[in-house]
Formats: C-alpha cells, sequence, structure tokens
C-alpha cells in the first residue's frame, strides 16, 4: 500500500464512533505506511485520560495539531502538505469528508496520487444545506473516492455531488472486532456485580441524546413492566440528556427499573453489552433531517456479542439489522414508538428461544459480513 496521510478531528482518545471507526482501520494497515495529522484533545472530565500516552503507544508516527478543531485554513494547510512531503506520503485519507476535505487540491499540488475522503452518516443531513452541498461538491471533484455506509447515506450524498463524482462513491462500512464482541464477553460476572442475575434486562449503549432513543425507552417501561415486573433498563453512556432521561424516568415512575451506569471505558463495553438480554436503540430522525443516524456500530456490536436488536427507523440504522432476522426495525419518530418498542421487548424478554435464534443468527451475521479484516482490505484498495 502507498504511504498514505491520514487527515482527521476524529481520533483516539477523543471517545466517539467515528473515532473508533478509523483508530480500528488505521491499526489494521502497515505501520510503516500511515502517517496521522489530528487535532489536540485535552480530555473529556467524563472520560478522563489525555493524548501523550496514548500516541506512544500507537504503532504509526502521530502529529497533534495545537487546535483542538482543525478547520480547512491556510495554517492547517500549510502543516498538512509538509507532513505529506516530510514522511513521503502520496496517498491521503481524510477521516471525515468536511470540512478538513476543502484542502484536498493543495494536497494533491503537493505529490497526493490517491485521495480518499469518508462519510459517516451527518453529510447526508449536510446534502440539505446550501453552503455545505457546494462545500460536498467541491471535495467531490477533488478526491479520488468518496465512501458511503449505505444506501440511505449514498442516495443523499451523491445529490450534492456531479454526476462523475457520484458515480466514484464506494461503500465502506465500519467493522466489528469479533474477537472482542463475543458472547462470552464477562456479561454474566458484571451482571451478578450489578445485582441483575435473575432480572430480565434491557441494554442500551451510546452517547446520551435525544437522537438515540432513551427517551422512548423509559416511556416504554411502564408497559414492559406490566408483562415483566422484574425488567431492567440498563443505560450506559454517558452525554448531556441524562438529567433529562433521569427526570423522565421520575416522571413515568419507573426509576427504580432504570439503571444509569455513566460513561464507560472502552474496554468494559463488551461485557455491557453482554449483560443485557435484549439491545435496544430506537433512534429517531430529529430537526427536519439535519439530525440522523448514519449506521449504528453499537447495534453490530450487540449482534456480536449474541444479542437480538431493536433499532429504530433513523437514516442508515436499518441497514444494521436483518428484519425479522438479527432483531427489529421500529419507527422510533412515531408518537406510537413507546408502545411498539415496548410490544417488541415484551416479545423478546418472553421468548428465551426467539432470543437464541436472533442472537446466533446476528452474530453469525457479523462474521460473514462486518469483520475488521476484510473491511480493512477494501480500504487498501481504495487508497492503491
Amino acid at each position: 500500500m502507498r504511504k498514505t496521510l491520514i487527515v482527521t478531528n476524529d481520533f483516539p482518545p477523543r471517545p466517539g464512533g467515528i473515532q473508533a471507526f478509523l483508530h480500528s482501520m488505521a491499526v489494521r494497515l502497515d505501520p510503516q505506511q500511515v502517517v496521522v495529522y489530528t487535532s489536540s484533545w485535552r480530555g473529556d472530565p467524563e472520560q478522563g485520560g489525555t493524548t501523550v500516552e496514548f500516541d506512544a503507544d500507537q504503532p504509526f508516527p502521530v502529529i497533534r495539531d495545537r487546535a483542538n478543531l482543525l478547520l480547512p485554513t491556510p495554517a492547517v494547510r500549510r502543516r498538512a502538505t509538509a507532513l505529506l512531503r516530510a514522511h513521503g506520503c502520496t496517498g491521503v485519507w481524510f477521516g471525515a469528508v468536511a470540512p478538513l476535505g476543502a484542502i484536498a487540491p493543495a494536497l494533491r499540488a503537493a505529490g497526493a496520487e490517491r485521495i480518499v475522503a469518508t462519510t459517516h452518516g451527518h453529510e447526508a443531513a449536510w446534502a440539505q444545506l446550501p453552503g455545505a452541498r457546494r462545500l460536498l461538491r467541491r471535495v467531490g471533484e477533488s478526491t479520488d473516492v468518496i465512501t458511503y455506509l449505505g444506501e440511505y447515506t449514498r442516495s443523499r450524498i451523491a445529490r450534492a455531488l456531479t454526476a462523475e463524482a457520484a458515480a466514484r462513491m464506494v461503500q465502506l462500512t465500519p467493522g466489528v472486532d469479533e474477537k472482542t464482541f463475543h458472547p462470552d464477553s464477562g456479561g454474566s460476572s458484571l451482571r451478578a456485580a450489578m445485582g441483575l442475575t435473575d432480572r430480565p434486562v434491557v441494554v442500551c449503549v451510546s452517547r446520551l441524546v435525544p437522537r438515540k432513543g432513551q427517551d422512548t425507552l423509559i416511556r416504554a417501561m411502564p408497559r414492559v413492566l406490566a408483562a415483566e415486573p422484574e425488567a431492567v433498563l440498563l443505560v450506559v453512556g454517558g452525554g448531556p440528556y441524562r438529567e433529562d432521561l433521569e427526570r423522565l424516568a421520575a416522571k413515568v415512575g419507573v426509576t427504580a427499573s432504570v439503571r444509569f451506569t455513566g460513561p464507560v471505558p472502552w474496554e468494559d463495553l463488551p461485557a455491557h453489552f453482554g449483560a443485557g438480554d435484549v439491545f435496544a436503540m430506537p433512534c429517531r430522525t430529529r430537526a427536519g433531517g439535519l439530525d440522523v443516524e448514519g449506521l449504528g456500530i453499537v447495534y453490530l456490536e450487540a449482534s456480536a456479542t449474541g444479542l437480538p436488536v431493536l433499532a429504530g427507523d433513523s437514516g442508515g440504522a436499518p441497514d444494521a439489522v436483518v428484519e425479522g432476522e438479527t432483531g427489529w426495525v421500529v419507527r422510533g419518530g412515531e408518537e406510537t414508538a413507546p408502545q411498539e418498542t415496548a410490544d417488541r421487548l415484551i416479545t423478546l424478554l418472553r421468548d428465551p428461544e426467539l432470543r437464541r435464534r436472533m442472537g446466533e443468527r446476528g452474530r453469525a451475521w457479523i462474521e460473514e459480513r462486518w469483520r475488521w479484516d476484510s473491511l480493512v482490505e477494501q480500504l487498501r484498495e481504495l487508497l492503491d
């Protein structure tokens, strides 16, 4: 593979799904052929950690800009081109198509022979905004490939591109480390430690923001508890929506049946998935289509762990479910979403054989379709 400069704002230890995706891809490439140029990160009070130790542990150079957000300014353009030349890179991978894809022409002039820019889902919303549409169009003209997650995001992003650039789009999805997320990931021990061994557990692992649908799960709990009085909703993750969710749980009278873990270190996530009987995140599209789910890697991680999944119908989230086989998709944005969600959860909690069958099918699907090794090979081919 050609030596490649990865230019991105999204890189660990900054938490997030995009960050995990880029890092998982990068560490599976030839470390002698990778250089990362990214923003600084001073730590999240909820997450802790610093970049110094993390960067030192990487098998490739990680160059941090002083800014905590890289924008396509002249200074960033100059530094990126200098790094490209200094490290002898002839390939560029933009971890996100915008805004940094705007410096693609400068990198091309500096010697980049192959430029790939990745989209993650929110670009489907940006494609509706005039200014963002123009930026996406320019990036499409100055790169060799723009990647997409699924048909939902492809169709919407393509509208902002020229016909030629749209024809060059290639699917590139996140993957799942099936050796990390698996049915024996420590869920039983964690469940026992939390006093949940003999209780039905619905688990949701995600950042706490309105789009993800934790509020729908809480509104569904009275109906679930009427059928399964010992059921527990385990909400894993941190975020600005937590206080609202806690108030909602109190308002609908289910505080005793909802557990909030707060932020969880990445290495502990597999056990938290495994602590559930069912995974549910009934995400919904918000803000007139501007706040939308690109795919939902958590659904795939849950399937790898052997859990049936309940997804919302926002954006590309249905692409992470084989309807009726690995789980179900509910209409997350509808007024009836709590009732539909509750009915599906009750069906799953009452039927161990159905849970087993869906969980096994989900695990097999991950091994067939979503393994990192095969997805990284796609990236290598794109960069070459």
